[in-house]
């Protein structure tokens, strides 16, 4: 369709027609479909809670943030289109909205609580603390700052939080946990049972004969399912990718070396140095402190008679200590020098002082050398080059495919790299079973392939690193019966499989009768050639010695019981007795029931502020704009 339209705009005539067709489009839209963007509907809010909106841009703004964050969680990236099929957006929101319903009864109620107390509780947070478990104002700055806060914006949202917490507490504060459920829960997970069993593998299903041609056949008509041809594809791709238009760039040394000294410092690590301070209330203080080290008196004796801490900043590089000042004075000292007096802020909500720092330790300045990073700063320079010119590219080849050209048309006129896949399942396999889309962006390309058809144009996949990969469908071979003759020795082969799980279990069911009629089970196993075996403390939670469904069988069956289960595969097969079930004891004080308490006393309590809040909700009124959450998360309307 988009190729047609191309054509059909190609003259002054087609362009005519098409600016018509495009108008009437508009006002049908502005008519049936989307007159509420343009009377200005929530354009700019996303949802609103009482008083309270949440706009598209603060929206967008946690979005991304959070999308980030998990990014680094998992050291890999997600896009938005992954993030909304899993409903991030929708979670999101709804906490958003949850907060916002908090803030607007807070605000309502006159909640409220004093910047000293504040400042009080922030002081007290164990992560900012130092090594002495007094606060330490350097870690205080450096760890909001790696959370992306400054001063300001912290102890805000940490009003907030505070705020919303006297709320929460009222709601779920002081919930028991019933005694009757903590002990089910005890029972459940952490009951024990012992087993005496044995195994069953292949050996046990003794000679199996070749098939005969009409055993062959049957279970070949009996399983067609199993052995049908999948659909095929015959797919043209041509990719532009970063990655292989750098291999045919040539770089010269004397452009590595100028790149290398103008990012120098990407390959420096900085020196960086051991730094003590000792903080004191008042300039005069300080300067008695540094007459004393003067006159022979120890850092830490100084401290001590002062009744202060030695705050160790840790081994840091000068960009590390937050304030310059102090920063300044410790890069300027030398090893087990002590500084003059230095005026510090340490945060302005929180403690200033004076202070005396000391370096116990340097660490010099390292750079790797460009011989090291030669072929690197090559690489980078080459890839820099050619993504500058994928967008000139992207360009030539859809002028190409306007003009009614293939892709390997395209990409030979152009001198682009093509490949064809002349068959391809979903699953990026040949007939032979091996993997043959093995390119970037290639499970894109089969999604977008097996939902198109042929001689289709189709937009392109847009991979990591820039890169573009276009894919044209040329044909297509249907899912299919085969016959027999075509998969003679993968129906043997699954034939012969399919006898030995029916002889394992015929046999395993046998044995299990004997045990259950009385026999003895040494005496089974004997005249079976089995070894028993002996598994004790097994739990629910599994076990490395046996299978899940084993585990799921014992835990099935009754005291003195016996069972069977499938093993690793079904060719494997276990005969057990339930030897002894120990039911654990109750006790509260111990560390196993008190967590199991406190997981059931969150539940309780994330069950009942969940009940809060939508009624807090349904009270101030909360409203949500789909529209400007497409917007916000970059969704098209459509989705």
């Amino acid at each position: 369709m988009l190729r047609g339209l191309r054509k059909a705009s190609a003259n002054w005539l087609g362009k005519t027609i098409m600016a018509l067709v495009v108008s009437l489009l508009v006002v049908a839209f502005g008519v049936w479909g989307i007159g509420d963007i343009f009377r200005g509907f929530g354009l700019s809010t996303v949802a609103k809670v009482g008083g309270t909106e949440i706009t598209v841009d603060q929206f967008r703004n946690i979005y991304n943030d959070r999308l980030q964050q998990i990014s680094r969680r998992f050291n890999r990236a997600i896009t938005s289109d992954q993030a909304r099929a899993l409903g991030f957006d929708r979670q999101l929101l709804a906490e958003l909205m949850q907060d916002a319903a908090l803030d607007d009864r807070a605000r309502r109620m006159r909640l409220g609580i004093s910047d000293a107390e504040l400042g009080r509780r922030i002081q007290e947070d164990p992560a900012f603390r130092g090594t002495d478990g007094q606060f330490d104002p350097q870690r205080f700055s450096q760890t909001i700052a790696a959370l992306g806060y400054n001063e300001q914006r912290f102890v805000t949202q940490k009003r907030r939080d505070t705020l919303r917490n006297q709320l929460t507490a009222s709601v779920n504060g002081g919930i028991g946990t019933p005694k009757v459920a903590s002990d089910a829960i005890n029972r459940f997970q952490n009951e024990e049972r012992s087993i005496d069993f044995v195994k069953l593998d292949r050996s046990k299903a003794g000679n199996i004969p070749q098939p005969t041609a009409e055993e062959l056949a049957k279970y070949f008509n009996d399983h067609k399912l199993q052995f049908r041809a999948p659909e095929y594809r015959k797919i043209v791709v041509l990719s532009v990718t970063p990655e292989e238009m750098a291999r045919t760039v040539e770089v010269s040394d004397a452009d590595a070396q100028k790149a290398y000294d103008a990012k120098r410092e990407r390959y420096t690590t900085p020196e960086k140095r051991a730094v003590q301070q000792i903080v004191f209330p008042n300039a005069e203080d300080a300067r008695k402190a540094a007459d004393r080290i003067t006159a022979s008196t120890s850092f830490d004796a100084v401290a001590t008679e002062r009744g202060l801490k030695v705050q160790d900043l840790g081994l840091v590089a000068k960009t590390g200590i937050l304030d310059p000042d102090v920063a300044a004075a410790a890069f300027a000292l030398k090893q087990g020098q002590v500084s003059a007096p230095v005026q510090g802020h340490f945060g302005a909500a929180l403690q200033s002082g004076t202070a005396l720092l000391k370096v116990t330790k340097i660490e010099p300045e390292k750079v790797r050398a460009f011989s090291e990073l030669k072929a690197e700063m090559k690489q980078e320079l080459a890839l820099t080059r050619v993504r500058a010119d994928i967008a000139d590219i992207h360009d030539k080849v859809e002028d190409e495919r306007a003009a009614g050209s293939r892709l390997d048309e395209v990409a030979q006129k152009l001198k682009l790299p093509v490949r064809t896949l002349d068959a391809v399942d979903r699953s990026g396999r040949a007939p032979d079973g091996k993997s043959i889309a093995e390119f970037p962006g290639a499970q894109e390309v089969l999604n977008g392939a097996f939902a198109s058809d042929i001689n289709v144009e189709n937009e392109p996949v847009q991979v990591t690193g820039g890169g573009l990969v276009w894919y044209e469908v040329v044909n297509i071979e249907r899912s299919h019966d085969r016959i027999l003759e075509d998969v003679k020795d993968r129906v043997t082969t699954s034939w012969r499989d399919n006898e030995v799980t029916e002889r394992v279990a015929t046999k395993a069911n046998e044995i299990a009768d004997k045990l259950k009629s009385g026999s003895s089970f040494k005496d089974v196993a004997a005249a079976n050639g089995l070894k028993i075996e002996t598994a004790k403390g097994l739990k629910r939670r599994g076990s490395e010695a046996l299978p899940a469904g084993v585990i799921e069988a014992v835990f099935r069956t009754s005291k003195d019981g016996v069972g069977t289960s499938a093993g690793k595969d079904p060719t494997e097969r276990f005969v057990f007795r339930v030897t002894a079930i120990g039911v654990p004891a109750y006790d509260p004080a111990s560390p196993d029931a008190k967590r199991i308490s406190d997981t059931l006393r969150n539940a309780i309590a994330d069950e009942l502020l969940g009940q809060y809040v939508l009624r807090v909700e349904a009270d101030l009124g909360a409203t949500i704009n789909g529209a400007a959450l497409k917007q916000a998360i970059g969704a098209s309307g459509n989705e």
